[in-house]
């Protein structure tokens, strides 16, 4: 803390700068003067916190002195030490705004506490004024966040009428009871599977850049945006002076198609909106609530475009049901004729909108096709979850799925994803049954080891059983059998069996034919083996 001393009579100004300990205290003496005029002239350069001052001086008294910079520097304190006690000095000094009056000859002790006094009042009042402008700046920070908070909850219908104003008021939001009010809704369009930029794992980053293009081309004092609990972007337009709901419509159509062209030539991304209806501030809720639905119509009309509330169509439509449609297509995924089976499922959907007049009935059209597809995976005892993996989200939730493309896409990825399914169960079939198979091979050679044989006793047909084997192990089955059997029969007579026993344990009742086939296969006949 920075003090200044001004004092005409020397020996005064240096017992007063020398004998104090102002350093133990925080203070510093900064400056010194002999009369008012010099003061004046310092205090522009020093800028001390408090000044210590006589009344009576040279040049300009300690009264006028104080008067001119407290007008200067309100904040100083200014601390009398006078060797008058007349009370109008006293009265004048206070009227002033002095913060001490004391009188000479007055101690160090007490000039001391008096400045120290000074000091803590200023640190208290730097604090407190810090700390104040220190929770401006977090609630001005902060109040972007709590005004989309607000209206977050005002489109949810959460607020009534005296605690909308009343919050509106706290966060500085103008709402206008003569105006007109209508909430849009935008989203960023699904993603092709061709799109190779961006992921779904980007949509929140997408989204946040459409949240913020729609703030930059929708003016302020026209309304606000925000993002609500789902993600989307949501403008809540306000009309303007003695505008018509119909005129309102218009601009809000204009301002919306601005935003959804300018995410088309910044982000090489489509976006669509839904507009709901113009109203009062109480009506705010449901023209949200009529966005949503809107935009949920971008099934029918196509992704790209600002679709207002009264377009949503509201036909009942008839559902496709068609059972020569789900024969075929079951007929096509189990023989894995995966592009009949997507042939299929184009004209399936191509049937369902333009039959469909409504997003309503779109969705009971994907109803019914992920119920064919959850027959055909059921039907075979597989799980959902484990057949389609990342797809079987959307049997969860399929309103996710927003527009023809993507309905198209999914179910030709369901269809992928029981043909793969349906192979490897195949694959993993067939492992098991020449496993089983040569195990029957291994702990049987001295019996009847024919390929009818073992056909029948696994209930396969014996092509099939053959076909099977010899693309497995690369080997035809008579010759897999041979070859265990003359391994067998060496290993037997390496270990000092008779000819006879090794050609019966291996299935040769005729011990000569054994011995041809044993000389053919070695090179050596079997009473010749160990030689």
């Amino acid at each position: 803390m920075n003090l200044m001393i001004v004092e005409d009579e020397i020996r005064i100004l240096n017992s007063l700068v020398h004998n104090i300990p102002w350093e133990q205290h925080g203070i510093e003496v900064v400056a010194t003067a002999e009369n008012g005029k010099d003061a004046l002239a310092i205090l522009e350069r020093r800028m001390p916190e408090i000044l210590l001052l006589d009344i009576e001086m040279p040049e300009m008294d300690g009264l006028t002195l104080a008067e001119a910079v407290l007008e200067r520097e309100p904040g100083t304190r200014i601390i009398i030490l006078s060797g008058h006690d007349d009370f109008g000095f006293a009265q004048r000094a206070i009227g002033l705004g002095v913060a001490k009056y004391l009188l000479k000859p007055a101690g160090d002790e007490e000039v001391l506490k008096a400045v120290v006094e000074a000091a803590d009042e200023i640190r208290s009042e730097l604090s407190e004024k810090h700390n104040l402008h220190e929770l401006q700046r977090m609630w001005r920070v902060r109040l972007p966040q709590l005004q989309s908070e607000f209206l977050r909850g005002w489109v949810s219908g959460r607020y009534a009428d005296w605690e909308l104003r009343k919050h509106s008021a706290e966060l500085e939001l103008e709402l206008r009871d003569h105006s007109l009010y209508a909430a849009a809704v935008c989203e960023i369009d699904p993603l092709s599977e061709s799109e190779t930029r961006f992921g779904a794992k980007d949509l929140p980053l997408l989204q946040f850049s459409l949240e913020s293009i729609a703030k930059e081309v929708l003016p302020s004092e026209e309304g606000m945006v925000f993002g609500d609990a789902n993600g989307s972007t949501v403008l809540l337009f306000r009309s303007r002076e003695e505008e018509a709901a119909s005129d309102m419509t218009k601009r809000i159509n204009v301002r919306l198609t601005r935003i959804l062209n300018v995410v088309k030539e910044c982000l090489k991304l489509t976006a669509s909106a839904g507009m709901g209806s113009a109203g009062e501030l109480a009506g705010v809720p449901r023209s949200y609530q009529q966005a949503c639905q809107a935009l949920q119509e971008r099934a029918i009309y196509g992704n790209g475009i600002a679709i207002p509330y009264p377009e949503a169509g509201r036909g009942e439509g008839a559902i496709l049901l068609d059972a020569d449609f789900e024969r075929q297509l079951e007929i096509a995924v189990y023989t894995g004729e995966r592009e009949k089976a997507n042939v299929l499922i184009d004209g399936y959907v191509e049937k369902a909108y333009a039959h469909a007049d409504s997003s309503v009935l779109i969705y009971e059209h994907l109803l019914y096709l992920s119920g064919v597809f959850t027959r055909i995976i059921q039907t075979q005892g597989w799980w959902l979850r484990r057949v389609l993996e990342g797809d079987y989200a959307y049997f969860l939730s399929l309103e996710t799925l927003v527009s023809k493309d993507q309905i198209v896409e999914w179910a030709k990825r369901v269809n992928q994803h029981i043909a793969a399914y349906m192979e490897s169960e195949r694959q993993s079939s067939s492992h098991r049954l020449v496993k089983q198979i040569v195990e029957l091979v291994d702990r049987n050679l001295e019996s009847d080891l024919s390929l009818h044989t073992l056909a029948e006793r696994m209930y396969v047909n014996p092509s099939y059983l053959s076909r099977l084997f010899k693309r497995e192990t690369g080997e035809v089955f008579s010759s897999y059998v041979q070859a265990r059997r003359m391994e067998k029969a060496k290993e037997l007579l390496l270990a000092d069996a008779k000819v006879f026993d090794a050609s019966t344990a291996v299935g040769y009742h005729d011990i000569s034919y054994f011995a041809k086939v044993f000389r053919k296969y070695w090179g050596v006949a079997p009473s010749e083996l160990k030689k």
